[in-house]
């Protein structure tokens, strides 16, 4: 695999990653972070060699991602990075990766508000002394960071995404 095709592996994943780690601690997503990962993948199809029509299918994919993201926004469900960080996924992953990615961050979501009701119940029987990021994550009624659920979905989805599938076709070649 050439080094561009390892970069081009490894930055989305990087992107999510970081994103899901800010969530947790700070609550946020940085918009910096979602532009600079939407972005990328213009590059990265260039490189990986995606054909038009499968970039402009992750085109569609992410603008509609997007917009079911400014909708769960607007229901106050999720924060703005949240759903920007939703959008971004949406590109990177395209079609058909995106039911995937959509069922995985449904499952780590429901898992991780699971984990923190009951860490949460946990944190006011036993009160120990902890970062401030973790007293905020783990006081109740505190906000659920989502974006370490979009990014579980997102690494799960990714190794089928059109975007691997081009890079292990320019592998082979």
């Amino acid at each position: 695999m050439s080094p561009l095709n390892l970069l081009i592996v490894g930055l989305f994943p990087a992107v999510v990653i970081f994103a899901a780690l800010r969530d947790a601690t700070t609550m946020t997503i940085p918009n910096w972070l979602c532009g600079l990962g939407a972005l990328m993948f213009v590059p990265a199809a260039l490189i990986s060699g995606l054909n038009l029509g499968t970039a402009g299918i992750a085109l569609a994919v992410g603008f509609a991602s997007l917009v079911a993201g400014i909708g769960l926004f607007a229901a106050r469900w999720v924060g703005g990075g949240d759903a920007k960080l939703f959008a971004v996924c949406g590109l990177w992953l395209g079609w058909p990766s995106w039911i995937e990615f959509v069922m995985w961050t449904a499952i780590a979501g429901g898992g991780l508000a699971i984990g923190l009701i009951a860490s949460r119940k946990l944190a006011t029987l036993w009160p120990v002394r902890m970062p401030a990021w973790t007293a905020r994550l783990l006081s109740p009624g505190g906000d659920i960071p989502y974006g370490i659920a979009i990014c579980v979905g997102a690494l799960c989805a990714f190794p089928d995404s059109p975007v691997m599938h081009a890079v292990r076709l320019a592998s082979k070649v």
